[in-house]
């Protein structure tokens, strides 16, 4: 009864089947004799490879950061010594650069083995890591690599912004009908450190595959920094949607009834988190806690009608709002580089469900032609 009211009936939380996409996939934790794999590929491995090609520098006296910590150094810092004139800084920055990048090349191979990534031509590649420099060079090495492994994958940068595609991905979560009539959706992504919720527009009247969606406004809560409780989590977050709502019908945009979640973890039905949501403010994990129903009973309409609400995973959020651009491809993936490494799988429903049509019209034309012989 709860889920009905909190998604009205256009489709379920964590769904497998969404309305461009299946979900073939998603939070694969694959393991090592170390651990998990996707530590070794994650923004904190990086900084960890970067460190150990410090420490024999330090040692010598030459290490070109000085007395600085690893820890705070900047991706904008890195940047800028990779463009400037002091070699031996750029150089160690490379070095940690190629080092990491064979870790995501090596984390991608595994993922390219298991049954569900089999097939994956393109993977789109996420995450606050991204976007920098320093991140579309590990993107561009670890494609390198793979193609000279002999896998027949792109490995790309997402188009987006990362801190957008969380929220624009959001809309491929509803069906397209939600939007007629309407400008834009609220959107939500919650993260490990902070929470951001934006209004989206739609701008289907320019592109109605969504290709041309962009953000209109946004609000960020570091969240990480006040350290709230869960309840004060979601109080502070009903608050940043209600101040978007406002803003947004000063600006004459008229909101959809719908609100996209992107949240760490995997995503019951219900709406319930199931594991992986280990570093939110409070215990997100209880079984008497469900996200989508706080919102709902926070804001119970939008524009005069029912609030709809859809959760899912932030890896696949993120990977949703790459859609339109991989139309021409059957399965694609995306990983997230973060403080972990995010993951889905998709194959493309329109593709799959023409190449199943044509199967059946190939096995009705062969059984006619052998009744004809």
């Amino acid at each position: 009864m709860a889920e009905d009211l909190v998604t009205a009936g256009i489709g379920r939380h964590g769904a497998e089947r969404l309305p461009s996409v299946d979900i073939d996939s998603y939070n694969i934790e694959l393991k090592d004799e170390n651990g998990f794999l996707g530590d070794r590929a994650s923004k904190g491995a990086f900084m960890d490879i970067l460190e150990d090609w410090r420490k024999p520098l330090r040692k010598a006296g030459e290490d070109p950061f000085g007395d600085m910590p690893t820890d705070k150094i900047s991706k904008k810092d890195l940047d800028k010594i990779m463009v400037g004139d002091d070699l031996a800084a750029a150089a160690l920055v490379h070095s940690a650069i190629e080092e990491f990048a064979r870790e995501l090349a090596h984390v991608t191979q595994r993922f390219l083995k298991t049954k569900a990534w089999d097939k994956t031509e393109v993977i789109v590649v996420g995450g606050g890591f991204r976007q920098s420099r320093l991140g579309e060079l590990v993107i561009a090495r670890a494609d390198i690599i793979l193609k000279a492994d002999g896998h027949k994958v792109d490995l790309v940068p997402i188009r987006h912004h990362p801190d957008e595609a969380g929220l624009i991905g959001c809309m491929h979560l509803a069906p397209s009908w939600i939007f007629q009539g309407h400008d834009c959706i609220l959107a939500i992504d919650i993260g490990g450190s902070n929470i951001r919720c934006g209004v989206v527009e739609t701008r289907q009247n320019k592109a109605p595959d969504l290709s041309k969606a962009s953000v209109w406004k946004s609000q960020l809560w570091r969240h990480a920094d006040d350290e709230p409780t869960r309840e004060g989590a979601v109080k502070k977050l009903v608050k940043m949607l209600k101040e978007l709502i406002g803003e947004a019908e000063k600006e004459g945009l008229k909101l959809t009834p719908f609100i996209g979640v992107s949240c760490p973890g995997v995503i019951d039905a219900d709406g319930a988190i199931e594991k992986g949501a280990q570093n939110l403010p409070g215990n997100w994990e209880s079984s008497r806690f469900n996200l989508p129903a706080e919102l709902v009973s926070a804001i119970p309409e939008i524009d005069g009608n029912d609030t709809a609400v859809l959760m899912h995973n932030d890896g696949v959020v993120q990977g949703l709002s790459e859609v339109p651009f991989m139309q021409e491809h059957k399965h694609w993936g995306v990983l997230t580089i973060g403080t972990g490494l995010g993951n889905a799988r998709f194959t493309n429903r329109r593709d799959k469900e023409k190449a199943e049509k044509k199967d059946k019209k190939d096995e009705k034309a062969e059984k006619k032609n052998g009744k004809k012989e």
